[in-house]
């Protein structure tokens, strides 16, 4: 990892050896950004999600936020966003070819009435994603399943109005 990212840091980067593992020290205008110069890598499951329709932004992301503690709790998992939380969703495909990826618009609140097809209620003002990543097929579904657990238990008192999921088919 480090290895490459070092080279942002143009010629201001620092190397370290600790304990025998090299690390790299880049500068950034907030301090430093430190990483290991490798990395072990396996082969994983990527892209299980969660969609989480609410009414308003606080309902969605203390949904969200539920549902990602309640997921941080088992082994072999991350959600690799930012706090665990997606705010730009996406669909495979795009009207630009050179895109794989684009704007989530059947989930987009913004766009409810000016997409073509939407999955979602007048109610609904705010949708957030979780991305799960895990070892096995396994450990991304009991990860969902907790996640689920955890939104539910909120509900529709707490402002939480829906959960879905995405199916890419491996494209994102």
């Amino acid at each position: 990892l480090g290895k490459n990212v070092r080279f942002l840091g143009d010629g201001w980067q620092i190397s370290k050896v600790i304990a025998g593992v090299r690390y790299w020290r880049v500068p950034v205008m907030d301090g430093e950004f430190v990483a290991q110069e490798t990395t072990a890598v396996v082969k994983g499951v990527g892209g299980g999600n969660l969609l989480l329709l609410a009414r308003d932004t606080d309902a969605a992301l203390a949904a969200a936020e539920a549902a990602v503690a309640a997921m941080k709790m088992l082994p072999n998992v991350i959600m690799p966003f930012p706090g665990g939380v997606v705010r730009s969703g996406s669909k495979v495909g795009s009207k630009y070819p050179a895109l794989g990826a684009s704007t989530n618009d059947a989930f987009c609140p913004s766009l409810v009435g000016l997409a073509a097809k939407t999955e979602l209620t007048s109610e609904t003002r705010c949708v957030m994603e979780i991305v799960i990543d895990g070892l096995t097929e396994a450990d991304v579904a009991a990860a969902m399943r907790e996640g689920l657990k955890a939104g539910i238990a909120i509900g529709a008192a707490g402002g939480l109005l829906r959960i879905s999921a995405g199916n890419y088919g491996g494209k994102l």
